[in-house]
């Protein structure tokens, strides 16, 4: 099986050396950022064979974040989009979803930072790095965040409120979520993303 990112089992052994560096790639961009991750540091991660990432990867690094980036897309708006399900009220469910964020962090210890599995849930540092530098990348973050941003507007107009005014609070939402990541990863602490999902229901209030 492979790492939640992906999702499916992978039978083939070449797609499987293809995942394996996908993984890698993904944690080490999301933990260290793109400029500091370096082509031979991820085949040392996915344990691929030398000359493999040029294989499944012609156009090289930034065809290999183009890919993670579009795969933490997929995942994060799934994941978002499976908890607000749970619950039929905007507010208690996007509350609740926030403090998975919580919870995912706390089932994967990583050796560096309290914050585990946000490199699952965030394209933060990436975008910093690239949205003046690479057309492409800036591209694909934007629809990332854009597209996360749709499913909490869509909760939002299900449970009453108008579409202008979900859009709105789609985009704060959105936007809380991913400045608590970055201060959570910062101040080596969960309660950032804590104290935002305690704000939802202020926030949400008529």
């Amino acid at each position: 099986m492979t790492d939640n990112l992906i999702g499916f089992v992978i039978m083939d052994e070449e797609i499987s050396t293809r995942d394996r560096i996908i993984n890698a790639a993904t944690r080490l961009f999301q933990l260290q950022g793109y400029h500091a991750t370096g082509l031979n540091q991820i085949l040392r991660e996915s344990n691929a064979p030398k000359g493999s990432l040029y294989y499944y990867f012609p156009k090289g690094k930034e065809e290999l974040a183009l890919e993670c980036i579009n795969l933490t897309n997929v995942f994060v708006e799934k994941t978002i989009r499976d908890g607000l399900a749970e619950i039929d009220d905007p507010a208690e469910s996007i509350k609740k979803s926030i403090e998975k964020i919580i919870d995912n962090s706390n089932s994967e210890k990583d050796e560096k930072h309290s914050i585990k599995s946000t490199k699952k849930v965030s394209v933060n540092l990436i975008a910093l790095e690239t949205y003046a530098t690479n057309e492409t990348l800036r591209k694909a973050c934007e629809s990332a965040y854009n597209a996360w941003q749709n499913v909490y507007t869509e909760k939002l107009v299900e449970g009453g409120f108008n579409q202008e005014e979900a859009e709105t609070l789609g985009m704060v939402i959105q936007s809380m979520v991913e400045g608590a990541i970055i201060m959570s990863l910062t101040t080596n602490s969960d309660a950032p993303i804590q104290r935002i999902a305690e704000q939802i229901p202020i926030v949400l209030k008529h």
